[in-house]
């Protein structure tokens, strides 16, 4: 038996790695993740689309040495398999030039560690040529003349990444100063919700800002934690001696939201399929919107958001990828976020069909009754025996029948069709938001003021406070008839 080497002949491997699949803006968190984990605190992100375009990402981590930059430029420069610092986000040693290779076909990185500088270079249309592995080391002269270098020379340390000769950018465009302006938009978004965690300082990890174009990206916090999300129990699973935390949410009925939050929640394809778990590695965004196979995405479900952080001690078992985009829980993990999803998924069905509020009682007396057919069909029908229909009758005996045809052909004139396609669609229905405690105490006032009788009244009142949505302000229609507001 006889053993030789075969290396992989460079500009053909380079040129295959340039198709593995990156967007514009996985690649360039693929970068940040590098930032952060030198422990930089701000990072500036430049877009120059004019003339000789380039993108260039500075930061002001630790730097490095030329020793450390050069073998940080070699493929596969770490093994996945070692042991990494808990707050490591890299994995195959492959993420900045794979990420940066797959964007420009020149990838320049220039570091800084006090008064040393340092710089090396990726050009494919050079290894072509070379038909080698040949990086090119920079001269401090040369090294002066990249854009960027300007900013990276006023700091104590950082690291300045550009790339140029963006020919994926041409791909397919006409006006490539409109292409920028355009992933500009899906860049600032994707990073504001992947580094959500490190933009708004959370507990435990060190706050950062990232700049584009000098504007700070602002955080996205997909449980929208601050507006009276409902927290569920946190859950840890044990793996293989490492702690998986999973905390479910319940997001605020639809009715709750504005506008603006609504579309920060849902994104552009809507809250329905941006449900499901959110998994972290070491706090960044990694996969999200996915139930993991374990249940479909439903109407009902589609308020349930389930934040799920694992370690990066456990990288092999979650099969992450190349540009962590994609992971997928080992079977021990599985089986208990099933348990999960029964208890997150009934929560959020409570909370959409009853508009956020917890129904507790079977005596609440609902205007609308659901109903199932002999045949196992549901319908909706007005409830005849609601209490403010009921005063009417009391009051007006001789339009009963001529009433109970009115309602019969409002419940069968229910546009069903069309509230399911708005609410499937998350349009925020006008009719389905609170009304003010005055609103109901004057609603009130006018049932039982066409009342004569007194004590009518207050079985009106008894009974109102029984029903939706009068039976929420209870506590305002005791006080309001405590001040006689209700007397004639």
């Amino acid at each position: 038996m006889k053993f030789t080497d075969i290396p992989p002949y460079a500009p053909t491997l380079m040129e295959s790695t340039r198709s593995i699949g990156y967007s514009i803006e996985a690649a360039i968190a693929d970068i940040i993740d590098n930032s952060i984990a030198a422990s930089a605190t701000r990072i500036d992100i430049d877009f120059f689309p004019i003339g000789e375009s380039y993108i260039a990402i500075l930061d002001n981590g630790c730097g490095m040495s030329e020793e450390t930059l050069v073998a940080a430029m070699q493929y596969g420069s770490k093994d996945p398999l070692m042991e990494r610092d808990e707050n490591d986000l890299g994995r195959y040693g492959l993420g900045m030039k794979t990420a940066s290779l797959s964007q420009c076909r020149v990838l320049t990185v220039i570091t800084k560690q006090g008064n040393n500088v340092s710089g090396a270079q990726w050009n494919l249309n050079h290894i072509k040529k070379a038909k080698s592995w040949s990086l090119i080391v920079l001269e401090p002269n040369e090294i002066q003349t990249y854009p960027g270098y300007d900013k990276l020379s006023t700091l104590n340390s950082g690291t300045l990444v550009v790339w140029q000769d963006l020919d994926k950018f041409a791909i397919g465009e006409n006006d490539i100063a409109e292409a920028f302006s355009r992933k500009m938009t899906l860049i600032r978004e994707h990073l504001s919700l992947v580094f959500h965690r490190y933009l708004s300082g959370e507990t435990g990890i060190k706050k950062i800002d990232i700049r584009m174009n000098n504007l700070s990206i602002v955080p996205k916090d997909p449980f929208l934690f601050k507006k009276s999300t409902q927290l569920m129990d946190e859950e840890t699973i044990i793996v293989r001696g490492d702690k998986v935390r999973v905390k479910p949410y319940i997001l605020p009925h639809i009715s709750k939201l504005t506008q603006k939050e609504l579309k920060e929640l849902g994104g552009k394809e809507g809250l329905r399929k941006q449900q499901g778990f959110y998994v972290y590695r070491n706090k960044r965004l990694l996969v999200w919107g996915t139930w993991f196979r374990l249940m479909r995405q439903g109407d009902l479900s589609k308020l349930a958001r389930v934040q799920v952080d694992i370690p990066n001690s456990l990288d092999d078992l979650w099969t992450l990828d190349i540009k962590k985009s994609k992971a997928t829980p080992p079977e021990d993990v599985k089986r208990n976020l099933a348990v999960i999803i029964e208890k997150i998924s009934e929560g959020s069905k409570r909370t959409w069909t009853y508009r956020g509020k917890k129904e507790t009682s079977d005596d609440i007396i609902h205007l609308w009754n659901r109903m199932v057919s002999r045949d196992g069909g549901i319908f909706y029908e007005v409830n005849p025996d609601y209490p403010m229909i009921d005063a009417i009758v009391k009051e007006y005996p001789e339009i009963r029948s001529k009433l109970d045809l009115l309602l019969k052909q409002i419940s069968i004139s229910l546009p069903l069709n069309s509230l399911y396609i708005d609410l499937t669609n998350d349009e925020k229905i006008a009719n389905e938001s609170d009304v003010d405690a005055k609103e109901i105490i004057e609603l009130v006032k006018n049932i039982i003021l066409q009342q004569s009788d007194i004590s009518e009244r207050y079985a009106t009142i008894e009974a109102l406070k029984l029903a939706e949505p009068f039976c929420m302000y209870a506590e305002d229609i005791d006080k309001a008839l405590e001040k006689g507001e209700f007397n004639d």
